[in-house]
């Protein structure tokens, strides 16, 4: 029922078409044992995700993405029960048909933290920046050792150089002002990032997105989203954390690095920036708070200081 979708440009024509999507959707659930239930496409994320009923999720993957679903699933089922936050429960994993291959798994508790944000008091933000920072402290204390054969990258130091060889252009594509993106091999070549850090589960993306929260206690219920998952320097998760977590509100990314038991270098935090797999500067520019000169180290501090 699902086509196959081999390449981007196939990706761009079936994928985002829920009309195209969802009999597939249908079908496996009906395979699944779920057949019948309410099937909610929704409207946030990269690939199909179906809230099915009040209790599970279904995540496609086509299959210029499939090795995503194995990712997701075997860091579920890894992470289930040892985080101080809910993570959804692996229900069941496998291949659909052509190429296609899904992951369902439980619906967590909660609403969207990034939707509900604008009504929690100030106090209250504080109290959820520190519970984000004491589940990501907690995924980064696991013992990796289990997911090395699935996930990469194998050496830290070279990814690092293929993002670097990348990123001028990867920010002069997306729009970044010429004056930034001339100066950006200047500021990396300024900050010394380990070729060969001790190595921690990172999650990429812990932004309010990917968290839910109690709308009546304002406690985090969740923290769902593995499929971009990777091995490296605990640094690199912090990027999503300032970036779109406490997004440069006064005070909220002290408090979570104090409670996650590290401080970290504002400048290390935007070197790593720049490497990041999804980086788009001309976005955070226009969407956080400007910094007070045009320099690399005043956006650092705007953005990833402690003051």
């Amino acid at each position: 029922m699902l086509p196959e979708v081999n390449t981007a440009e196939e990706w761009d024509a079936v994928v985002p078409d829920d009309a195209r999507v969802r009999p597939g959707a249908q079908d496996l659930c009906a395979r699944l044992g779920l057949g019948g239930l309410p099937l909610v496409r929704f409207s946030e994320g990269s690939q199909p995700v179906y809230a099915v009923g009040d209790t599970h999720v279904l995540k496609l993957f086509p299959g210029v993405d499939a090795s995503d679903a194995v990712t997701e699933s075997r860091v579920l089922a890894h992470l289930h029960g040892r985080l101080p936050v809910a993570t959804p429960q692996l229900h069941s994993t496998g291949a659909y048909e052509n190429g296609w291959r899904y992951v369902l798994m439980s619906r967590l508790p909660g609403d969207d933290l990034a939707k509900a944000w604008p009504s929690i008091p100030a106090d209250a933000r504080g109290d959820l920046v520190a519970e984000a920072a004491g589940a990501l402290a907690a995924l980064h204390a696991l013992d990796p050792g289990p997911l090395a054969a699935t996930l990469g990258p194998v050496d830290w130091g070279d990814f690092l150089a293929r993002q670097r060889a990348g990123a001028v252009e990867r920010q002069r594509s997306r729009g970044l002002a010429e004056e930034w993106v001339e100066a950006i091999p200047g500021f990396l070549d300024s900050v010394d990032l380990p070729a060969d850090p001790p190595r921690v589960l990172l999650h990429t993306e812990p932004m309010r997105q990917h968290f839910v929260v109690d709308p009546t206690t304002w406690r985090l219920t969740g923290l769902f989203d593995f499929e971009p998952a990777l091995l490296g320097d605990a640094a690199y998760d912090l990027v999503g954390v300032g970036l779109f977590l406490t997004r440069g509100e006064p005070g909220l990314m002290a408090r979570f690095q104090k409670e996650y038991g590290r401080t970290f270098d504002p400048r290390h935090l935007l070197a790593y920036t720049l490497l990041h797999v999804y980086a788009n500067l001309p976005r955070y520019f226009r969407e956080l708070p400007a910094p007070p000169g045009p320099t690399w180290d005043a956006v650092a501090e705007t953005w990833f200081g402690t003051g």
